[in-house]
């Protein structure tokens, strides 16, 4: 399959490189030359711009976009206007909010496919989980792309109408915020509590057949190990917080209780004000999954 990549950040260089690996061939577009000039070294066809990544992909085209989301999805969809047709797929692979992925599925000439994508930067190696929402045809279309970038055929699905991937992954990073949370409060027991512990010790033994086993214990213990059991230098400073906020909002008018992740929440706004453990580890955990900076205490 032929494909065009717009975007070539982190996930977006992941995307490319998945791609080529597995056969396909792509044309590769990002606003930063030295980005374009990076998925060219990878095996992509370089564009100098979306007019000419259009020009030199076949019809129909198929499109990935891994812009960050809000205006920046919108200005690349209206580049791309004057060369879609309804027989063309764009791929928006980026956090957008699910109301502006109906918006835009209802606007734009070709076929919109919202794709919601977690892994972060460790998907490189692992691959993606891809929840998509949109027609179903285009989606069986762009099946041997997904099981590129995914983990393979099980790490993606088609979870419904348009809006439906971007709706499903607001809620996943919901829920990944009330994870985080509770590891940190658990940690902050332990570090605060009446044993002198070895944090890393404790993470590697839960990791090791327990219930509460998973990624981000690991990326615990990675952090443990790596900072120190008081984890060094590591500021109580929680970033991100709009994908929770849009979690929590739809709860608010689905009337679903979901106090643990609203309370994650609040901590994680909270963490610029007062100073607590359990955020410091949160702040680390982002930096494990997705390689967002750590943000450090002066001094």
């Amino acid at each position: 399959m032929e494909l065009g990549v717009i975007g070539l950040g982190r996930m977006g260089q992941i995307v490319v490189d998945r791609l080529l690996d597995a056969g396909h061939e792509v044309v590769a577009y990002d606003v930063s030359p030295e980005a374009t000039a990076a998925a060219a070294e990878l095996g992509a066809t370089p564009a100098d711009s979306v007019a000419e990544l259009c020009d030199r992909l076949a019809e129909p085209k198929r499109i990935w976009l891994m812009v960050p989301a809000g205006d920046p999805v919108d200005e690349t969809l209206a580049e791309l206007e004057p060369h879609l047709t309804d027989e063309d797929v764009v791929v928006d692979g980026g956090n957008s909010h699910f109301e502006a992925s109906v918006r835009r599925a209802q606007s734009t000439d070709a076929a919109y496919l919202d794709c919601g994508t977690s892994g972060g930067p460790a998907g490189a190696e692992l691959g993606f989980s891809l929840m998509v929402g949109g027609p179903a045809w285009a989606y069986e279309e762009l099946v041997p792309a997904f099981d590129a970038v995914a983990t393979g055929t099980e790490g993606h699905n088609r979870m419904g109408e348009s809006g439906s991937g971007h709706y499903v992954k607001m809620v996943h990073n919901g829920v990944e915020y009330a994870l985080m949370q509770a590891y940190g409060e658990g940690f902050e027991l332990l570090q605060e509590g009446r044993y002198d512990l070895d944090l890393e010790a404790v993470a590697r033994t839960w990791n090791n057949g327990a219930v509460i086993r998973s990624w981000l214990l690991e990326l615990c213990e990675e952090a443990f190990r790596e900072e120190g059991s008081d984890l060094g230098d590591v500021a109580d400073h929680v970033a991100g917080g709009s994908t929770g906020t849009w979690t929590v909002q739809e709860s608010l008018e689905q009337e679903v209780p979901l106090p643990l992740i609203y309370t994650a929440l609040s901590e994680r706004f909270g963490s610029r004000a007062d100073a607590r453990f359990s955020r410091r580890l949160a702040n680390r955990l982002r930096y494990g999954f997705g390689r967002h900076e750590v943000a450090r205490r002066d001094g």
